[in-house]
């Protein structure tokens, strides 16, 4: 009963005028003067931010802010992935033989997220990384390796929620959720890189130029609330040790590193 009424519900706020409607209101002068309370409710680290709070013209302006150079410290190991986002680790596994992952009990289809046959062998048995990203964190989205972009295509229309109650009750949020994925080819192998959108606001832009990814570098940014999934091929990633799930983390952070 609940995954239904839950289901029910955010397919009744998550249409096209409603979405049009919030993010118009995000983009608008009027949206200025919730700003303060916005940060205040999600206890947003105002210290860590390019500008000062009342510099933000729009909450959309507001949303996707910059920090402060230097405020993350990218590691520096050559053979280190580093977190792409600020974020807490929701879930990691393998991807399984059926080309399938399972992410709080429910299980998505690896063919579905990506909408290409032809990348089903690569990333067979490899692992996953899911990061959820809170109204809390930066948005903005870096590399979590150096590399050359194989290939970036968009998938998906509508957004649900991808936070522990879309994941658990949402109809397949990862796979089929408005997404914008970047496969790029390492030292030792492929990775891709799936920027999910979120519920109301399908808006991921990408902005990173050229084929030529820095780790660290920022690629694209997200506007409100989202997901990214990390896909590795078989035998390609180790992560650390410590990791303990759920797990928070900040963009530049050491997960794992290629082998």
């Amino acid at each position: 009963m609940l995954q239904a009424i839950y289901r029910l519900f955010i397919e009744l706020t998550n249409g096209r005028v409603t979405s049009g409607l919030l993010r118009r209101f995000a983009q608008s002068r009027a949206s200025q003067l919730i700003i303060p309370s916005f940060a205040k409710v999600y206890k947003i680290n105002q210290e860590e931010m390019e500008k000062s709070i009342k510099d933000y013209e729009t909450l959309h302006e507001f949303f996707t802010r910059n920090m402060k150079t230097d405020v993350r410290t990218i590691d520096q190991n050559p053979d280190s992935i580093v977190s792409p986002v600020d974020a807490v680790i929701e879930d990691m596994g393998a991807i399984q033989h059926d080309h399938t992952i399972t992410v709080k009990g429910k299980s998505y289809s690896i063919s579905e997220m990506l909408g290409d046959d032809k990348l089903l062998q690569k990333y067979m048995d490899g692992t996953y990384i899911i990061f959820y990203l809170s109204p809390t964190d930066y948005h903005r989205i870096h590399s979590p390796i150096s590399g050359k972009v194989q290939h970036q295509w968009t998938l998906g229309e509508k957004s649900y929620p991808v936070n522990r109650l879309g994941l658990k009750y949402g109809k397949d949020t990862l796979s089929k959720n408005y997404r914008k994925i970047t496969e790029v080819k390492h030292e030792r192998g492929h990775i891709a890189i799936v920027k999910v959108g979120a519920m109301f606001v399908n808006s991921i832009e990408v902005i990173h130029e050229g084929d030529e990814l820095v780790k660290g570098n920022e690629m694209a940014y997200f506007s409100f609330g989202s997901t990214v999934v990390l896909l590795f091929e078989h035998n390609t990633f180790k992560p650390i040790s410590d990791i303990s799930l759920p797990m928070s983390v900040k963009m530049g952070q050491k997960i794992g590193e290629v082998i």
